[in-house]
């Protein structure tokens, strides 16, 4: 029996179906290995896409970041939150992409430009390059953070006033009387505040 013709694959569909790897069981599912074996093809093959674990992860942390550096606005601070909205949003579109952004270094291309996109909107600000990648790194690590909180809230949707205490005879006012802001519940508006706050930091010093 004549042997069917060898399946053609692309980096990007390798990427793909290690997504839904990400999607179905978690980070620490993906692998080498494991992408081989829902692509049909064999380790062997695969390892001439990536050399690595760590490979295919960067691999797909620079697809989860396309197009994030290239959100626009018509003045420097529109900028920053635009950026900093495009990446949050990109961290929600996948379960397990706040693992994913924190399991190796972000040194990318698509990584790169967005530092590189929050520089330049803070140089332009008056900040010298310095203050401006201080501002860059503070910003990305403000959506980082938040993201995580907000998935951890999507993961276990329990309401506070359903959850069991952990603490008896004990009054929380100032959290109490916040609550309403909704920090975790993935709204824009009140994220842009956050960050405005952030950004006033750096800027109206």
């Amino acid at each position: 029996m004549k042997p069917g013709p060898r399946r053609s694959v692309s980096q990007s569909d390798i990427v793909d179906a290690a997504f839904e790897i990400l999607e179905e069981k978690g980070v620490a599912a993906v692998s080498v290995r494991g992408v081989a074996g829902a692509l049909g093809l064999t380790p062997t093959a695969m390892y001439t896409y990536f050399a690595s674990k760590n490979a295919l992860l960067q691999a797909m942390v620079e697809q989860l970041l396309t197009g994030v550096a290239d959100a626009s606005a018509p003045d420097w601070r529109a900028r920053v939150v635009a950026v900093a909205l495009a990446l949050r949003a990109k961290l929600a579109e996948h379960s397990g992409s706040i693992v994913l952004v924190t399991s190796g270094p972000l040194d990318g291309p698509n990584a790169l430009s967005l530092a590189e996109r929050l520089i330049e909107s803070f140089v332009e600000a008056g900040l010298s390059v310095d203050d401006a990648a201080r501002a860059g790194h503070a910003v990305r690590a403000v959506v980082v953070g938040q993201s995580a909180l907000e998935a951890a809230r999507r993961t276990a949707p329990v309401a506070v006033s359903e959850a069991q205490p952990l603490w008896s005879d004990s009054r929380h006012p100032l959290v109490e009387e916040t609550a309403g802001l909704g920090f975790d519940d993935g709204g824009d508006a009140e994220f842009a505040t956050m960050l405005g706050r952030v950004i006033d930091g750096f800027v109206e010093r």
